[in-house]
């Protein structure tokens, strides 16, 4: 092959990668890494369709500075290997962002990977030690248990001073142990049993026959979905009549759909709830029924509001930059007049973690309402 034919083909070539780095650059590609099989199922499943709704809304409008989102799903099986294994893999094919996992065992382990190259993850786990251990990368589109317990504890220190906790024995359930404990402590409520359960455990009678031996005037239970119901069922099949308080896991669309009436008249704190008096909480609900023909859980509002927190995010830089866009979010308050997809107002702290309006429900005929609005736990003091 002659010089001349050479150099053609050097130019032909070079051709081709610019053209390939134009046109991937037309398009902000993320991955969603979430549950779709195993114990996280339901979460993951909900998160997902709450991102793909929010991708599809706007694409629709035009895109992010022009250009529209294209996004690929992986599975974890609601195993934490498998999580750090894709997110390896979406780095490796230089994804802009990464939402997902929901499970907290799973984002402590994968969200190494995503920090070691610099990329956004935007995650629905709720343990408080995901944002505490200084990653530049982490954001929440839920309350870190370090803001939602103290909420909670409010309400329970009105109905309780002996209290039961039962928890699920892992990073999900034991920070929320440590943190309903640090929310109570100083005050009324005493805590007279810590009784722990297995994720995935089935048979919930011993649980339940601890917190009644225990002599406890009221139960708190926080455990993933599924193994909420069952909770509730065996709290109501061994006579429990006394108050069973919960966050945002006890009183989900899925609990209630498989509690039944044993879900009726239990209580909880929520960060998200579909069924809360705000309009545009009320569109969502309607449009993510519209499209997958179920009523979203707070997973799928988690999964919705984390894509807008990332395009207000990019807007705010004014560029595709993934480094300046995690700086952008530490700090960032977003409103909802000028986004109506993040819902209600928000504001992100340097740790990632977020800090808006929540609310206070009750399980009522086999539906969740709102009993209650609370400020954000850093609103200013009204004068």
């Amino acid at each position: 092959m002659n010089k001349r034919v050479t150099l053609k083909w050097i130019a032909v070539a070079a051709a081709l990668v610019a053209t390939a780095g134009a046109q991937a650059q037309q398009t902000i590609k993320i991955a969603n890494i979430v549950e779709l099989s195993g114990g996280g199922a339901t979460a993951g499943t909900n998160f997902k369709n709450g991102v793909e709704l929010a991708v599809k809304e706007i694409n629709a409008a035009g895109g992010i500075l022009g250009k529209k989102i294209e996004t690929v799903t992986s599975d974890t099986q609601s195993n934490p290997g498998v999580a750090k294994g894709l997110t390896q893999k979406a780095v490796d094919d230089g994804v802009f962002a990464i939402f997902g996992p929901v499970f907290s065992g799973s984002i402590m382990v994968s969200m190494a990977e995503s920090r070691r190259a610099e990329l956004p993850n935007w995650t629905g786990g709720e343990a408080a030690a995901i944002t505490q251990q200084g990653n530049p990368y982490i954001f929440r589109t839920s309350f870190t248990q370090a803001t939602a317990m103290p909420k909670v504890a409010k309400y329970i220190t009105t109905k309780s001073k002996e209290l039961a906790v039962i928890y699920v024995n892992n990073d999900f359930g034991k920070g929320g142990l440590d943190m309903i404990k640090k929310a109570l402590a100083g005050t009324s409520t005493k805590i007279v049993a810590e009784i722990s359960t297995d994720a995935g455990q089935v048979d919930f009678s011993a649980a339940v026959l601890k917190a009644k031996q225990s002599n406890a005037d009221a139960v708190f239970v926080y455990s993933n979905e599924e193994e909420s119901a069952r909770a509730l069922r065996e709290l109501r099949k061994q006579g429990w009549n006394k108050p069973i308080i919960g966050e945002t896991t006890l009183t989900g669309q899925k609990v209630i759909e498989l509690a039944g009436d044993a879900a009726n008249g239990a209580v909880a704190h929520v960060g998200l709830t579909v069924d809360a008096p705000n309009p545009e909480m009320l569109k969502f609900k309607a449009k993510f029924y519209q499209d997958y023909k179920y009523i979203s859980d707070h997973n799928g509002i988690k999964g919705y509001t984390g894509v807008y927190s990332m395009k207000a995010a990019i807007e705010k830089v004014g560029k595709l930059d993934r480094k300046a866009v995690a700086q952008a979010m530490k700090g960032l308050e977003i409103s909802a007049k000028k986004y109506p997809g993040i819902i209600m107002d928000v504001s992100f702290d340097q740790n990632g973690d977020l800090d808006r309006e929540s609310y206070m429900v009750e399980v009522k005929a086999g539906k969740q309402e709102v009993v209650a609005t609370l400020p954000p736990l850093n609103a200013p003091a009204k004068k």
